[in-house]
């Protein structure tokens, strides 16, 4: 699993890297990378998106 908290542009090997939960595809030090964050159930949830469209497209279902 991906730090949320890590620096953009911080090497991630393919084993570590995000999915888009948009379109699926593996993130891999794109700097177009998003994430949002949120609490649910009391625990902390993430979806990474590959670009801003990704992201504004995202239905909220991951």
């Amino acid at each position: 699993m991906v730090d949320p908290t890590s620096d953009v542009g911080e090497d991630v090997s393919p084993e570590d890297a995000p999915t888009c939960a948009t379109c699926g595809e593996q993130i891999l030090n794109e700097r177009t990378h998003r994430v949002i964050t949120w609490i649910e159930d009391d625990a902390v949830q993430s979806a990474h998106f590959c670009d801003e469209r990704c992201r504004m497209n995202w239905d909220g279902d991951s």
